[in-house]
């Protein structure tokens, strides 16, 4: 008879052994669900080995919504079994995981034939649930206030911040050196990154992700070299005036699941370019990878003689708690938050100055008089790469009907399978989305286009690279919304008029301050376009997710982009190592008219 968790164990023995008969025996694989937050309550859980790690529903695919973990001789979703109402939380197996199922039939059996061992069995779960409930006091204690030491906090900040004293009179020779040396390290292992990435991460392709890690390595560093990092900043302007560039200090850095290894070595350039220590956060699903990206990182830098502590990572499961406390440190300089919504806003609400991004949903407007062969060809390319993650990518095509036809010919002829039949539309919309159609489902979420395809049995005498589904304008569902997936909506518009009033709705329901794009060969029209959109980046006749990172583009290259005040962030810049300085400005006393008396500065 195998051992029974704490809560149980007020049980005699014979107890004991007429509880074992109710319990089924049950397994999960790694990565299984055991449960989701919503379903109706069937039983709850004895857990005999492995972890089980608890969840918040969460619609955003790079928001954490971790509460915590439970291990072997713990109780499982007692308050549901009581209660009988839906589950309040959902649960996965972080490992392998063992355990015994008591059902609510079960219980309702034992109740029937041994009302005394129910009774016990009730009211140790009982027990169980209360405790649980002030461990939940506790965090949200933690949560309130996150200036509670936490001395592995204290202790990684502490490092960061002594790494980046010594490093801050390096000279720009030798800091490039170090930049060359880790943006090739990283370049060297790509491909290798980008497929462990894809095997933990469950989304994104191997090909797109190696690309990703070699243009944020070297494609970076190109960018960084010969640059001045600190100091004076060139000659002192007409004005009098010379810029000095200071190092912020230590950054705090989110990395999401999407990118963990791309946004890792890029952040970790531009912050050691600018004499900054880093201390990456990975999203708990990309952990794995992005512990022997942290490793491959700190070889290198022990091999130049850098303190090892210039890039550090939190090694470990990570919850909202301990981000926060991160976060909040008072010896963090600056927090670096890419990743969903929800993470943004911890950043900017953690006391500390934050840069964050902005979730993006660009409408692409194709006007009456574009390339529509090149324009097809821009949104397959841009839409496929790593399976629609780029959050810059297109999401919602706003096409002129005077060219609906001829450019639907020309996204398939590039590849797209555009869902004309109302019924293949229906049946595709009923498998991807929620029932409330609020939110795709996760199954499908960077995922290629032709995977997706294949299980509806949509079929196309070509390979699928991207499904294109025409629909009428409703804002109320995600169709309209960001879509990190290769998928996107078509609407018809009547002229300029229409087309900007509706890019301007798509951007309200989502996505306002990130990114829009245009193809027309009509340069007022184009000029009009972008004076009229409140985004950070308007993309003109080429493909959206290589232009707003800098690939296609003269934009900064950059994995972090801004959305300025219009997406609720601070800069709506590329973001790079001139964001993670503070620039001081030295004034020289300029010429004054003999007339002119002293002014003091207000």
């Amino acid at each position: 008879m195998l051992a029974l968790p704490a809560p149980l164990d007020t049980l005699g023995p014979q107890e004991r052994s007429a509880l074992d008969a109710y319990l089924e025996p049950i397994s999960f694989e790694a990565g299984a669900t055991i449960f989701l937050g919503d379903d109706e309550a069937d039983g709850c859980y004895v857990i005999d080995d492995g972890d089980v790690r608890l969840e918040l529903p969460h619609p955003e695919l790079d928001t954490e919504g971790v509460l915590g973990y439970l291990g072997a001789g713990s109780l499982l979703g007692e308050l549901a079994l009581l209660d009988r109402l839906p589950r309040s939380a959902s649960a996965y197996a972080e490992t392998p995981v063992q355990s015994r199922k008591l059902s609510v039939a079960a219980l309702d059996e034992l109740e029937a034939e041994h009302p005394k061992i129910a009774t016990q069995v009730i009211a140790a779960l009982g027990r169980d649930a209360a405790r649980k409930l002030r461990g939940s006091n506790a965090v949200l204690a933690d949560h309130l206030f996150t200036d509670t030491p936490d001395p592995e906090v204290d202790q990684v900040v502490g490092a960061a911040k002594a790494a980046q004293t010594e490093i801050a009179t390096w000279d720009e020779q030798r800091i490039d050196a170090l930049l060359e040396a880790l943006a090739g390290a990283v370049a060297e292992h790509a491909e290798e990154l980008a497929r462990e990435t894809v095997e933990e991460t469950h989304v994104g392709n191997v090909v797109d992700k190696t690309t990703k890690n070699t243009f944020a390595s070297l494609g970076i560093y190109h960018a960084l070299v010969g640059k001045a990092g600190q100091g004076q900043l060139g000659e002192v302007s007409d004005a009098g005036v010379a810029e000095i560039a200071s190092a912020a200090g230590v950054i705090f850095a989110l990395a999401p699941m999407t990118n963990p290894v791309a946004t890792a070595i890029f952040k970790s350039l531009i912050a050691i370019k600018s004499r900054n220590a880093i201390i990456l956060s990975f999203h708990r699903a990309a952990l794995g990878v992005g512990n022997k990206t942290g490793e491959l990182l700190q070889e290198v830098l022990r091999s130049h003689g850098a303190p090892v502590e210039l890039i550090q990572w939190v090694k470990v499961r990570v919850n909202r708690k301990k981000t926060q406390r991160f976060m909040a440190h008072p010896d963090v300089s600056l927090v670096l938050a890419t990743g969903g919504p929800g993470m943004v806003r911890a950043a900017y609400s953690s006391g500390n100055p934050a840069i964050g991004v902005g979730q993006g949903n660009a409408p692409t407007w194709v006007a009456a008089d574009a390339d529509l062969q090149a324009a097809a060809q821009a949104i397959v390319m841009s839409k496929s790469f790593d399976n629609g993650l780029i959050c810059g990518s297109e999401h919602n095509l706003v096409v002129d009907r005077s060219v609906r036809e001829p450019f639907l010919e020309a996204l398939e002829s590039a590849g797209a399978a555009v869902l004309r039949d109302a019924g293949e539309r229906e049946r595709f919309l009923a498998a991807v989305l929620t029932e409330d159609g609020s939110a795709f489902r996760p199954e499908a979420l960077g995922q290629t286009a032709s995977l997706i395809a294949g299980f509806l049995q949509i079929e196309r005498d070509y390979d699928i690279k991207i499904i294109v589904v025409p629909t009428e304008v409703d804002l109320t569902t995600q169709m309209a919304g960001e879509k990190l997936t290769p998928v996107l909506s078509l609407f018809d518009v009547d002229g300029d008029d229409e087309a900007i009033a509706l890019s301007k709705q798509l951007l309200e329901k989502q996505g306002t301050g990130h990114t829009a794009i245009i193809h027309s060969s009509d340069p007022s029209r184009v000029q009009r376009f972008g004076a009229e959109m409140p985004v950070s980046r308007i993309i003109v006749n080429t493909a959206g997710a290589q232009g707003v990172s800098g690939i296609t583009t003269g934009l900064e290259p950059s994995f972090t982009l801004g959305c300025g005040t219009f997406g609720g962030t601070s800069t709506t810049d590329n973001v790079g190592f001139r964001n993670l300085q503070n620039i001081k400005r030295m004034a020289y006393p300029t010429p004054q008219p003999a007339e002119a008396g002293a002014v003091p500065a207000g």
